[in-house]
Order: C-alpha cells, then sequence, then structure tokens
C-alpha cells in the first residue's frame, strides 16, 4: 500500500503522509519516509517539504504493532527515533506542514525538522506518553529538549500538557501557524526561500548545530534499547 507520496517540483521535493487514517508510523510508513528521502537526495532537491493528510499530520505509531510486542514492536520503536536523527541531519532543509494532531513519535519528527508551519484549527499537539502510562524514552527527551523553551520541556514531558496551534508556537513546537487553507502554499514559500542557502553552508552548519543533540540522541536509543529488551 502506498502511504507516502512523492513530488518534486522546481527542486523542491514534497513528501505527503497518507494512510487514509491517523498516519500512524509503522515500519512500512517508516519505510516509504525513508524511500522518500532517498529519493530527494538522488534527485538533488534543495528542499524538502514533510505533509500530512488534512486534519492529521501524523498519531504516532502504531498501537496495533505496539500491543503485540516482541522485535516488531522495538523495531517499530527504534526506527521512528532512528527517521527522526535522520531529519535532524538531513542534508537539504526539512520543513514540516503540520496539517493537523501531531501526537508522540508524530510530534517528535515535528520537532525534527528545521522549520515547522501549522494548520490553525482544533488540533491537539501532545507527548502524551505519560497519560497514557508510559515513561518518556530518553531518545524522545532528546529531540524535545533541542527545540521547546525551558518553561515548556516539563510540563510537555511530564505532564503531557496538550498544545493547541497557536500555543504550539510559544513552547516551541511550530515555528508558524496559518490558516489551513494557506498551509500548502505557506511551506512551500518557506522552502523555496530556504533553496537559496548555499548547501554545503547549510548542511555543514546544521551538523555543528545539532552535534550535541545527535549524540545524546544516540546514546539515548542505546539506553532506551537495555530499557525495552525483554529480561
Amino acid at each position: 500500500m502506498e502511504l507516502v507520496s512523492y513530488r518534486l517540483d522546481q527542486a523542491i521535493a514534497t513528501i505527503t503522509l497518507d494512510d487514509g487514517k491517523v498516519n500512524a508510523l509503522s515500519p512500512t510508513m517508516q519505510a516509504q519516509i525513508g524511500g522518500a528521502l532517498d529519493q530527494a537526495e538522488a534527485d538533488r532537491a534543495s528542499a524538502v517539504v514533510l505533509a500530512g493528510r488534512a486534519g492529521v499530520w501524523s498519531a504516532g505509531f502504531d498501537l496495533g504493532v505496539l500491543r503485540g510486542g516482541g522485535p516488531a514492536a522495538l523495531g517499530m520503536v527504534r526506527g521512528g527515533f532512528v527517521l527522526a536523527e535522520r531529519l535532524l541531519a538531513f542534508p537539504r532543509p526539512v520543513v514540516v506542514a503540520c496539517t493537523g494532531h501531531a501526537i508522540a513519535m508524530g510530534l517528535f519528527l515535528v520537532l525534527s525538522a528545521d522549520y515547522r508551519i501549522g494548520a490553525a484549527g482544533p488540533f491537539r499537539l501532545t507527548a502524551n506518553e505519560v497519560a497514557i502510562g508510559l515513561t518518556m524514552p530518553r531518545a524522545a527527551i532528546a529531540i524535545c529538549r533541542q527545540r521547546l523553551a525551558p518553561a515548556h520541556l516539563h510540563r510537555a514531558i511530564t505532564l503531557a500538557e496538550v498544545y493547541a496551534p497557536d500555543d504550539a508556537v510559544a513552547a516551541g513546537f511550530l515555528d508558524r501557524v496559518v490558516p489551513a487553507g494557506e498551509l500548502a502554499e505557506a511551506a512551500r514559500q518557506a522552502a523555496a526561500r530556504f533553496t537559496a542557502l548555499d548547501r554545503n553552508a547549510h548542511a555543514g552548519s546544521k551538523l555543528r548545530v545539532q552535534e550535541a543533540t545527535l549524540q545524546a540522541l544516540r546514546e539515548a536509543l542505546d539506553a532506551d534499547d537495555l530499557d525495552l529488551r525483554p529480561r
């Protein structure tokens, strides 16, 4: 099943997630996003736009796989954070068009982009792990720490606070909010501005800015793996 579409137009690669439901980050969805990023690199795209379906960016991991446990669940969780790591280090500017709800791993992917524009509306942006009885993965904390305002880090992680799009800007989840009907064009315009950046300077500067985060994320992934392995 095609869960992800890819389009290249004037050096901007647009990758759209749409599983017809809540854009669950199943192993298949993750693999297709990775393949689309591979294609963007092969096409030498100057910028990437990541978009969701109307009303939903992503509700996080596939709950069916998670409930099944075992190697499939462990691989899916690790795969989500490896995908976030790839976005944090991606050599081209990545713009997220957050089309609606962004929950748990879906929100962590939003936080891994360079520039994040959200749709206005009755949408929830939340890292809800604590609310549903899960201790927040160290990898998720590393991702949140590099973007969230200090005053919101504790509220977002340990209190599982739910943010509306406008409030999410002040917290650091989003950079801008626009009317839903203007989101696609706003994301494309932002990406078009970033195509003027020097490619090598952008890629090198991003790695310098994210160096500590990437190191913390890799160490966190290893520690989280130990926690999740059956004893």
